[in-house]
């Protein structure tokens, strides 16, 4: 008998692996984590498969569980796609998006997954640079919407997500402990490179710039290389990498959003549509759980 593989049950499998957490998974499907515990049995059950090993940076899928993702990804998407169909009346036209790079990977695919599954009509630009810049195309009328880097302090659009600003160092190297210490930091003009200097100069602490990048990706580069210590969004450490703490004598650094921010003028169902595919991917499990 062919198994009854519920959507339901492949939601949650597809959950975890992107989470690699039952606890993180169960909040994305809105159940408890002993739930997903009975539904990830049932499961196993079904196919006759073991699909999860328990490993110390989390949940790893065996190798009949990396296939069953796989299927599970491309048939839910038919399923929503479907779903979409019944229920959606497709946009057309033009929309000017902007990410920072460091989404470039991970949150942006989402979006335009979702977008075109709903709306394959449209036509969309897409601007992938540091958020100072996104910020002030926004200003002049360049783009429709952007997702930006925010101070706490200064909300000037939809807020997406807290994503604290932290020291890293890699795992592999011991930079943190060299005198003077050596940072990454932004280009002259950054509010993360001020905060930074401000807050070691505060200590006292000598340091010296190693390295200076006009992007995330550079920065990510450095500290996983072993050249220096920089400072990043929790959400962007490398695997490599690491978060220093207090207790380590580096200080807490202020907060910071990432933040929709949209055009008040001209705005269209083809640009709301795009803002709902923003929210959604930001809600979705791409992300690390960073709170």
């Amino acid at each position: 008998m062919n198994p009854n593989l519920e959507s339901d049950l492949l939601r949650t499998l597809v959950a975890i692996a992107d989470t690699k957490n039952f606890t993180r998974a169960s909040k994305i499907v809105s159940r408890t984590q002993s739930a997903v515990s009975v539904q990830m049995k049932k499961l196993e059950e079904i196919v006759g498969e073991r699909l999860f090993e328990r490993g110390s940076r989390g949940v790893i899928l065996t190798p009949p569980g990396e296939q069953l993702v796989k299927d599970a990804r491309r048939i839910l998407s038919l399923i929503d796609q479907a779903a979409v169909s019944l229920h959606a009346d497709p946009l057309d036209g033009h929309v000017r998006i902007g990410v920072p790079e460091e989404y470039g990977g991970t949150v942006l695919p989402r979006v335009l997954a979702r977008f075109s599954m709903m709306h394959p009509q449209v036509e969309v630009t897409v601007r992938c640079a540091p958020s100072s810049e996104l910020g002030a195309e926004i200003d002049q009328g360049e783009l429709d919407l952007a997702v930006v880097h925010e101070e706490v302090a200064r909300i000037g659009g939809e807020v997406l997500l807290n994503d604290p600003v932290v020291w890293v160092t890699s795992d592999k190297h011991f930079q943190h402990e060299c005198c003077p210490l050596p940072i990454a930091v932004w280009q002259r003009g950054c509010w993360w490179r001020e905060w930074a200097l401000s807050a070691l100069e505060q200590q006292r602490r000598d340091y010296r710039v190693a390295y200076i990048s006009d992007s995330a990706l550079g920065l990510q580069a450095a500290v996983s290389s072993g050249i220096a210590v920089g400072i990043l969004a929790r959400s962007q450490i490398p695997a490599d990498c690491r978060e220093l703490t207090l207790d380590e004598g580096f200080p807490q650094l202020q907060g910071s959003n990432i933040v929709l921010r949209q055009r008040t003028q001209n705005k269209c169902s083809t640009k709301a549509g795009m803002a709902q595919a923003v929210r959604e991917a930001f809600q979705a499990p791409a992300l690390p759980d960073i709170t």
